[in-house]
């Protein structure tokens, strides 16, 4: 191994413990105690080799959003059973989806609730449209071409909805199977009618 490569990797090793010390930081206390001061201290480094890896907090929030995004295309994909109906396959990736923001607050939270840099749509990065993807597969094929893309943003709009009201304390938790059967009756009636 060059001396070149060895510190390219560990270049990338430390980016990686930035990243993942300010989720675990985050998941703990909050987005609020994620400070750059706080992540220098907690990977043993000073706050400047942590600016060289990022511009700042908004950086890093990014960085772990576009993983989040990773590990969420991985759940989807999972979730979605291949040999299953239209219902079937609706029901299992919307539970997955409403799974996956319960158990990770913080990292749902810098995917979807603050400012980050990404952007979405087709500029958007690799990871975000894999996971998009995995959203629009639960459609497929029961959905037309002309429809697919504003009934997927629809239907994530949904499930962004339940999250956040769930997470708010607005929704009653005994209800949150029923919430995703209904949900997915709607998605089907609405294919239906088309």
């Amino acid at each position: 191994m060059t001396i070149r490569t060895r510190k390219e990797r560990e270049r990338a090793e430390r980016r990686q413990r930035i990243i993942d010390n300010a989720r675990e930081l985050a998941e703990a206390h909050g987005w609020e105690a994620v400070t750059v001061r706080r992540l220098a201290e907690r990977i043993e480094h000073s706050q400047p080799v942590l600016y060289s890896h990022f511009a700042g907090k908004s950086a890093i929030v990014t960085a772990v959003a576009e993983q989040g995004f990773a590990e969420l295309t991985e759940v989807l994909r999972r979730a979605r059973p291949e040999d299953s109906d239209d219902a079937g396959r609706l029901r299992a990736v919307s539970r997955a989806y409403l799974e996956f923001a319960a158990v990770n607050p913080a990292l749902y939270d810098a995917m979807l609730l603050m400012n980050t840099d990404l952007t979405f749509g087709p500029e958007a990065p690799l990871p975000l449209r894999e996971a998009f993807g995995e959203l629009e597969a639960m459609y497929c094929p029961s959905v037309g071409e002309p429809d697919l893309g504003a009934r997927i943003e629809v239907a994530w709009s949904a499930l962004h909805g339940l999250v956040t009201l769930e997470r708010g304390g607005r929704l009653r938790p005994e209800l949150r199977s029923r919430r995703c059967e209904l949900l997915v009756a709607e998605w089907l009636a609405a294919v239906g009618a088309r």
